[in-house]
């Protein structure tokens, strides 16, 4: 729209009168919109908007805003023949005859706005006022402020109440600031009671009392050393810390630290039992020359980096510590220097730590080794086991439990120089595997405590056995329970019980295969057991003649430990197919069968040395893999190298395990844990997978491990949507007048009259459709 001031003044306009020859009415109005150069009046007696040019204002247009009260007349547009309002005056708006009301401001005005505020608009705040227990908030501008100070959010004010009698509106006009807000203090907990505590204020020296009622936060969470930040209220004539809230750790800092470390000497040290009229609380004195002057700077217990008692003439290096409220300076992180102890007269000694009532202090270390409570002869002995080690028996011990008990300690006897002399051993200074029996001869040496002249053997090292003695036989390890087990013999045709208590050496590192040296005992019933079991060198377990041969078979009787109940210890083989002669057992591929080899219909033996995998579980009716060995004692052909051939569908994954769709005893689903799924692949239902069987001897259940996937289940096909849907989707139109609508009854708006919230959090605002 193009406009002409120049018309308004040359007859460009014609005013509106009553009878259309006189004067123009004056109306009022209030500015709706104010641009550069025009703006928008909204009239008051009738429904109208009228356009009007700022020249056509009478006062200083700065002063001029977006909702002040204006009189104008009404004149028409030449050009357009628009109505528009000329001769514009500023009233000045009426004040409510009212007593001053008290609030605090809600919103405090912005400082900074950025060039964000549009031109004629003015910013504004918010206060608050209580009347019979209800809030009231009212807008405010510069402008109402008298003083020209600016408010802060909190600050207490005392206004009057205005309302615009165009908009009725009501605002805050010539606000008076009453009380500043008080600024917030910061400290740290220093003490904390039942339902009290005390803050050590980081302005100054002084200590402030707070109930937990005025915590706001965890008060579980609250001991003393946490940073705090609180309010200073006065309280019958006391000051308290109100609305105590936490700060992060190392917020408040009470003290400068120099970076320089100073040397001195102790001239005052901290009394140990401190007298009635003691109040100072760093009674210590340490003088140094600082810079060209000699100081004395005190110090308190907590100012020793070592702890370490200090005497008076001690060397040592500090810092200097300035308290920022007082500017106060004192000695800290001391520390003794080592040349000390050559200027001090006292007596030193030299140990090693240890729990005795003899209080040590000033306590040096040496380098590792320099203490020994031990002299062990370089001489070397000769005699004969006397007396055995008797271990302490534990009928809970087991290999995944508890460690054994110490043993009550053994006898050697030997000559030196010709005189007849006995000393103690314990099974700690053995060497080698075996445990030396009554009658063995041994080599030791002689090891001697100081304090005690107490001697006992040392390096012990069995020379030859007793031929008196009992058979030692050889065996493996075929089963582990909780307190016992079971050896197999080394004919690998039967299985003899051992207890724990009988295992000389340590049971945690004891497993399945493992081989043994024991002597064969009768107990209760005439029943034959292990006793004085050792874990020795590993032997060939399986016979010296294995052959190339690898034959496919099906297990025909399980292993004992699978199968309790049956009285036979060896499990049965029997050859299905025949073999090949291959190097390893991989090379053969169970599906081709055909080579000369093996002979169908033929059983084999095995035990628990002739499987591949120790810890495998090996069912009846399994197909397996294997190959043929001789046992040297006996002659005897065994199956050895056995290798399950288990292959079975993924039935169902779940978070960390699964199912395997596989018969084992009873149950015809078989548990596995992710973890033991090879390469990291994550099975899908319908996987094809190889795995091995294992026994859990606790639970007596069985899970698979060494899980391999063999090939991919069918992917799962994504079924289309019904073609009833489809036709109802697609007849639906968002133009539907008649169709369900939501509509926005509201807008939000906050405290401060702005739209929407301003919260950094994301919360669901009220009035607004998600």
């Amino acid at each position: 729209m193009s406009f002409d001031p120049g018309m308004l003044h040359n007859n460009g306009h014609t005013a509106y009168a009553t009878n259309g020859t006189g004067p123009g009415i004056r109306e009022t109005g209030v500015v709706e919109k104010l641009l550069t150069s025009y703006g928008f009046i909204q009239c008051s007696e009738r429904q109208a908007r009228l356009f009007f040019h700022c020249s056509q204002y009478n006062g200083n247009l700065q002063e001029l805003k977006i909702g002040d009260d204006v009189e104008f007349e009404v004149s028409s547009d030449r050009r357009t023949g628009k109505p528009i309002a000329v001769k514009l005056l500023k009233i000045k708006p009426e004040v409510l005859p009212e007593e001053r009301i008290s609030g605090q401001v809600v919103s405090a005005i912005p400082v900074h706005l950025d060039g964000k505020s549009a031109p004629g608009q003015v910013p504004t705040g918010s206060v608050c006022y209580e009347r019979n227990g209800e809030v009231f908030y009212l807008t405010y501008t510069p402008d109402d402020v008298e003083g020209n100070i600016h408010l802060d959010t909190g600050d207490k004010v005392s206004f009057y109440m205005e309302t615009n009698k165009h908009t009725g509106a009501v605002s805050a006009r010539n606000i008076q600031l009453v009380k500043k807000k008080q600024m917030r203090c910061q400290g740290v907990v220093c003490a904390t009671k039942e339902a009290f505590g005390f803050i050590e204020r980081a302005d100054v020296v002084k200590e402030i009392f707070f109930h937990y009622s005025e915590f706001k936060g965890d008060l579980e969470a609250l001991q003393a050393g946490d940073d705090v930040e609180f309010t200073i209220k006065d309280r019958n004539g006391k000051e308290v810390a109100t609305d105590v809230r936490l700060l992060p750790q190392g917020t408040v800092i009470f003290e400068d630290i120099s970076i320089e470390q100073f040397e001195g000497t102790v001239v005052k040290v901290i009394p140990k039992v401190p007298t009635k009229n003691q109040n100072d609380p760093l009674p210590g004195r340490i003088s140094a020359r600082i810079g060209f002057t000699d100081k004395e700077l005190p110090f308190g217990e907590k100012d020793t980096k070592s702890k370490v008692t200090l005497l008076e003439g001690d060397h040592i290096q500090f810092n200097i510590s300035t308290d920022r409220r007082d500017k106060l300076e004192r000695s800290t992180n001391i520390d003794i220097l080592p040349d000390t102890f050559n200027f001090t007269k006292e007596t030193r000694e030299m140990d090693m730590l240890s729990a005795q009532r003899n209080h040590a202090v000033r306590i040096k270390k040496l380098p590792k080794g320099t203490v020994s409570f031990h002299t062990q002869s370089e001489q070397r002995f000769v005699g004969v086991v006397e007396k055995e080690v008797v271990a302490t028996p534990n009928k809970n011990t087991s290999p995944t439990k508890t460690k054994e008990k110490e043993a009550e300690e053994g006898v050697i006897a030997y000559e030196d120089c010709g005189v007849k002399l006995t000393v103690p051993y314990h099974t700690k200074d053995l060497e080698g595997g075996g445990y030396p029996q009554v009658g063995d001869k041994v080599e030791f040496s002689i090891n001697e405590v100081k304090r005690t002249g107490q001697q006992s053997a040392v390096s012990i090292r069995v020379l030859n056995r007793n031929a008196s003695n009992a058979k030692r036989l050889h065996g493996f390890v075929a089963t582990l329970k909780d307190n016992f087990g079971f050896i197999e013999t080394a004919n690998h045709d039967q299985e003899i019980f051992f207890h724990y208590s009988e295992m000389c050496g340590d049971l945690e590192n004891l497993e399945l295969g493992d081989t043994v040296e024991y002597t064969l005992s009768k107990g209760k019933g005439n029943k034959v057991s292990a006793e004085k079991v050792t874990k020795v060198a590993a032997v060939n377990g399986i016979g010296e003649d294995v052959g190339a041969t690898v034959m496919m078979g099906k297990v025909i009787r399980p292993l004992r430990s699978v199968d309790p109940s049956q009285t036979e210890y060896q499990g049965l083989i029997e050859v299905t197919e025949e073999g090949c002669t291959v190097k390893t057992l991989d090379d053969i591929d169970p599906t081709l069968f055909g080579c000369s080899g093996g002979t169908k219909g033929q059983n084999y033996p095995f035990g628990i040395m002739g499987m591949a995998n120790k810890a495998d579980c090996l069912q009846k009716g399994e197909l397996v893999k294997f190959q043929v060995c001789t046992v040297a004692q006996t002659g005897q052909k065994m199956a050895c190298n056995v290798v399950p051939q288990r292959r079975a569908m993924v039935e169902c994954v779940k978070d960390q395990f699964g199912f395997i769709t596989y018969e084992v005893g009873e149950s015809k689903k078989l548990f596995f844990h992710v973890k033991e799924v090879q390469d990291g692949l994550e099975l899908q239902t319908g996987d094809e997978v190889e795995f091995s069987v294992v026994l859990n001897q606790r639970t007596g259940k069985c899970s698979a491990c060494n899980v391999r996937r063999v090939s991919e289940g069918p992917k799962p096909v994504v079924t289309p949507r019904p073609d009833r849907l489809v036709n109802r989707l697609k007849s639906i139109t968002l133009d539907d007048a008649s169709a369900p609508r939501l509509v926005i009854v509201r807008q939000p708006r906050g405290p401060d009259n702005s739209k929407g919230f301003n919260v950094e959090r994301k919360t669901r605002q009220p009035g607004v459709i998600d």
